[in-house]
């Protein structure tokens, strides 16, 4: 990967179910694996997951940052997995919208830890609230998340439409979850890319992952263990390492979108 800033791309979906959380976590311990260093933002704010899926309990997120004066290394919480966390609360519903102030905030905290970062994970919630279009504007790439549904697709829709026309977003990836085969991944990918097409010029979708539906995915939440861990040789596991590879391959962007990238200080206020 080239460039001096750490790549920002937020693993984002338009219905909730898809699968996110497991995809983010899953994905952060691969590219680990890859040898790099990476941090893994929950920001799904007021319904947190990431700690759920790993089974792990920080003692502080990023609530406390807000409301309680802690510091980025307070609550930057190591995984035996080879990445950190930044964990969210669960059940605070003063966390479901940030103010201005709480962004910037954020982004202080966020970009003390810039050094010798390669990825920046953004699991946003799911649907077109406030929290998930302003983490999805201030990723630099974003991975859509769609299962073979057909509400999937329609809410994924959903969310390409309003980034598009009301924040001028238009470059997505995409990796389709819990597929039974490549060819309904593909059809999944083609319906939403003709949809795309026909009524929103300009937007460029790219599938970069499918994950296949496995029964040791299921297996791996109850036990939260991520299955890339519990079960390493699973055609999950196999294709989340191809996903990774994949992503190791993206280059940061240059033009940066002309988008207000509020993670990295420097971008924002030179």
């Amino acid at each position: 990967m080239s460039g001096t800033f750490p790549l920002v791309f937020s693993v984002t979906s338009g219905k909730g179910g898809v699968g996110k959380t497991n995809i983010s976590v899953n994905l952060a311990i691969c590219l680990a694996q890859l040898g790099k260093q990476v941090v893994l933002l929950d920001a799904d704010l007021g319904l947190a997951n990431v700690d759920v899926v790993l089974g792990l309990t920080p003692q502080k997120n990023i609530f406390h940052l807000f409301h309680e004066g802690a510091t980025l290394t307070d609550i930057l919480f190591p995984t035996p997995y080879g990445f950190s966390i930044l964990p969210a609360s669960s059940g605070m519903s003063e966390m479901l919208t940030l103010s201005t102030g709480q962004k910037l905030e954020l982004l202080e905290a966020v970009d003390e830890m810039e050094d010798g970062l390669d990825y920046l994970i953004v699991d946003t919630g799911a649907g077109i609230s406030d929290n998930v279009l302003y983490f999805n504007m201030a990723a630099q790439e974003r991975l859509i998340v769609l299962t073979p549904e057909p509400t999937s697709l329609t809410d994924a829709y959903a969310l390409i439409k309003v980034l598009k026309n009301n924040h001028g977003v238009e470059r997505f990836k995409v990796c389709v979850n819990m597929a039974p085969d490549a060819k309904t991944a593909k059809d999944m990918f083609v319906r939403l890319h003709q949809a795309c097409d026909h009524f929103l010029s300009g937007v460029s979708l790219e599938l970069v992952g499918v994950i296949p539906r496995d029964t040791c995915v299921r297996k791996a939440v109850v036990q939260q263990l991520p299955f890339c861990v519990s079960d390493p040789k699973s055609p999950a596991a196999k294709a989340m390492m191809t996903l990774a590879n994949n992503i190791a391959a993206w280059e940061v962007p240059d033009n940066l979108d002309g988008n207000i990238k509020f993670f990295w200080k420097k971008l924002l206020f030179r």
